[in-house]
């Protein structure tokens, strides 16, 4: 028993000192760490202070993420995409030569094989170029890469190591993009290379402080051999436009305006399609002539600029003739021969060489245009005191300058003759009341032709619907009456509205007329001043117009279409006209497919559909996302054409004769220039949709090399 008591009291010494050894390497440890911790802070804490300011860099802004604009259904129009700069850390902490040297060659090849901005060699003496300098930024590619190559790029041999081993540096920058590429490409508008300069034109100017938020506050310091961002305040990312843009019916706009500019090799042309109840723009195409010879969105000609309005500007002499009694649409008006002289000036109707018109009514001198006829109307009425007819021009909202949604926007410049005595000449009046001396904007003018379609009331263009920010609308675009009526009298507008059906069905309109959907609107020509010449003889360029509204009967959308220095005759009606009336007809068209797709099927209906010829494949494929039921009696074959027998469709191989022109009637245009080119001959494609007609008729025999035109529809 006291052996036990012995060896229990000599454990416990022992765990007794240990323990006590313990303690004091602790106590002794921590009274050191605290002395030099003390020492750290009291004796070189200057020092260690000096080193950590070099390693960190206060108050560094973090960019926020520029906000999106959208278009009206929400499809996005302008966005800021990462792109990325790519280097190389030669100096990174896990980067070893001899791994390196390892993966190069396989490196090398890889990055050749998907850059090609040098040989596998090239890339190896490139990246050893970079090593042997020891640089912690090496810019391993030369351009801004994509996401999508970023990704690539890390999946590389030796990159996919990772940024410690390998030393891949991405530095993001972010860049703006148009998904819908030039379409309304001025409106939306432009920023700089660097998004921190913001906006440069169009609602990215306008909007330029909502757009692109508040930056953020961090800290740049180094931390494990590397240096990283630390956030202290969180950016505030930029706010998101939904605009006004309808994208559908501005691809109308912009197609059937380029279509037109091509044929005529014009300048420049512009068309605006505006909804009549709202003033809500919902498509502006503006497009020049580039020095390479295409179109593109160079200038906001739509809101900027500032040109004589020519013969749209009739309507509002005409409104102020019938709205003060001066005379009624039947009353006549003799123009003559179609020349006539005033104060020593002489003024033509474009007919003249052919007589002239003789005696019309005031309709009429709408109806055909003639400048003699709305000048000797409002010369009778005003001539004494034209003073008071500019008033009656500014009661209907010539004078006012509408504070649009875009920067840079022109206003009219109507002129009083009392406000502008020095530019006010005795032949001012006359010339004026036909639309020369007056500068007006091409969205002044559609916004003047829109009142007259509302009834009357005068609304204000805008281009943005809501503005919102983490989903919250903090800003509305909404309908804006700029004035309740342009009209003094009901019977005006009647009037009106029905000379401008009748321009159309009779008059320079002709060429717009329509049998889709009833139009109304107005033709322009007008001479354009080329600059010291003035409007000499054989140097004159025009600008040609027409300004409207569709459906005439109950109006949805008002249009303008003006087509500057066109290299054919000048013609509203066969130029701007036939550009409104594809507009109209196929916007018409569009609203009645959205229409009809809430219209419930009739489940008693059977109906085939009416299928072309074309690839075994496509057809097959289209007839099964259909559900259509088809007899299908394939031999390997590459082309079908489809019959209808008893109540079936069914599949017959469609093989080209040899040496004898295919029938390509109903095929789309890819399809048709595979089967025509295939067996040698030249296509021209004339038009968009399905080929409805073919200049050299199928069976006959052709020889290699001869163009054959196709017609689309």
């Amino acid at each position: 028993m006291a052996e036990e008591k012995k060896r229990f009291k000599i454990q416990k010494d022992k765990v007794t000192y240990k323990a006590t050894v313990i303690v004091a390497i602790a106590i002794v440890a921590s009274v050191c760490i605290v002395l030099r911790a003390a020492y750290v802070i009291f004796v070189e804490g200057e020092k260690w202070e000096a080193k950590i300011a070099k390693l960190k860099i206060e108050n560094r802004a973090i960019p926020a993420v520029r906000g999106n604009i959208y278009a009206k259904d929400g499809r996005l129009m302008a966005s800021s995409l990462p792109q990325y700069y790519v280097y190389v850390d030669f100096r990174a902490d896990g980067l070893k030569i001899d791994t390196l040297n390892k993966y190069l060659p396989a490196l090398s090849d890889s990055l050749a094989l998907y850059f090609g901005e040098y040989t596998p060699e090239g890339y190896r003496r490139h990246i050893m170029t970079g090593y042997k300098k020891q640089t912690r930024d090496y810019q391993l590619i030369r351009r801004k890469v994509s996401y999508t190559e970023m990704k690539q790029i890390r999946s590389f041999p030796f990159f996919k190591m990772g940024p410690n081993r390998s030393g891949i540096i991405f530095s993001a920058q972010a860049q703006r993009k148009k998904p819908f590429g030039s379409l309304a490409s001025r409106t939306i508008g432009d920023v700089y290379g660097d998004l921190d300069k913001g906006g440069k034109n169009g609602l990215e100017l306008q909007f330029d402080s909502l757009l692109k938020g508040t930056p953020g506050i961090g800290t740049r310091e180094k931390i494990s051999g590397r240096y990283v961002t630390v956030t202290n305040v969180a950016p505030e990312n930029g706010a998101d436009i939904t605009s006004t843009i309808d994208i559908d019916i501005q691809d109308i706009a912009q197609t059937a305006l380029l279509d037109k500019l091509k044929e005529v090799n014009a300048e420049s042309g512009t068309a605006i399609v505006m909804e009549v109840k709202t003033g809500a723009v919902r498509a502006i195409t503006n497009l020049g002539k580039m020095s390479n010879g295409d179109y593109g969105e160079t200038q906001n000609y739509a809101v900027a600029d500032q040109s004589e309005p020519g013969s749209t500007f009739k309507i509002a002499s005409m409104i102020v003739a019938l709205d003060n009694g001066l005379i009624s649409p039947s009353d006549s008006v003799d123009v003559g021969t179609g020349v006539y002289m005033y104060k020593g000036n002489r003024m033509t109707d474009h007919n003249h060489d052919k007589g002239g018109y003789g005696k019309i009514t005031a309709a009429q001198s709408i109806w055909f245009s003639s400048n003699i006829g709305i000048a000797k109307i409002i010369l009778n009425g005003y001539e004494n005191n034209p003073s008071a007819y500019v008033e009656e021009l500014y009661r209907m909202g010539f004078n006012k300058q509408l504070q649009m949604d875009i920067p840079g926007a022109g206003k009219p410049i109507v002129r009083h003759p009392q406000h502008n005595k020095d530019t006010w000449w005795k032949t001012t009046l006359p010339w004026m009341s036909f639309g020369y001396e007056t500068q007006i904007p091409p969205i002044y003018t559609l916004n003047f032709f829109n009142a007259i379609a509302n009834k009357g009331k005068l609304m204000k263009p805008y281009f943005v619907e809501n503005i919102k920010r983490d989903g919250e609308i903090i800003m509305k675009g909404e309908p804006e009456v700029v004035l309740s009526n342009i009209f003094k009298k009901s019977s005006t507008m009647h009037s009106i509205r029905q000379i401008l059906v009748d321009v159309v069905e009779h008059g320079t309109g002709t060429p717009v007329k329509s049998d889709k959907l009833k139009l109304a609107g107005k033709t322009g020509t007008a001479q354009l001043s080329q600059g010291a010449a003035g409007y000499k003889a054989g140097r004159t360029q025009h600008q040609v117009s027409f300004c409207g509204y569709f459906p005439a009967d109950n109006p949805q959308y008002s249009c303008i279409v003006v087509v500057r220095a066109p290299r054919t005759y000048p013609s509203g009606g066969g130029i701007s006209g036939v550009v409104f009336k594809n507009i109209a007809e196929r916007t018409f068209a569009k609203s009645a497919e959205n229409s009809m797709s809430d219209v419930k099927r009739d489940s008693s209906a059977f109906m085939l559909p009416v299928i072309h010829n074309g690839r075994y494949e496509d057809i097959r494929y289209l007839l099964d996302k259909m559900s259509v039921h088809y007899e299908d009696r394939n031999k390997d074959w590459d082309w079908v054409t489809t019959r209808i027998e008893d109540n079936k469709l069914v599949l017959h191989e469609y093989s080209p004769r040899q040496n004898l022109v295919p029938n390509v009637y109903g095929m789309g245009a890819k399809d048709a220039v595979f089967i025509l080119e295939n067996i040698g001959l030249r296509v021209q494609i004339n038009g968009r949709g399905k080929v409805y007609s073919q200049s050299i008729t199928a069976g006959q025999r052709y020889n290699q090399g001869t163009t054959i035109v196709l017609n689309l529809r």
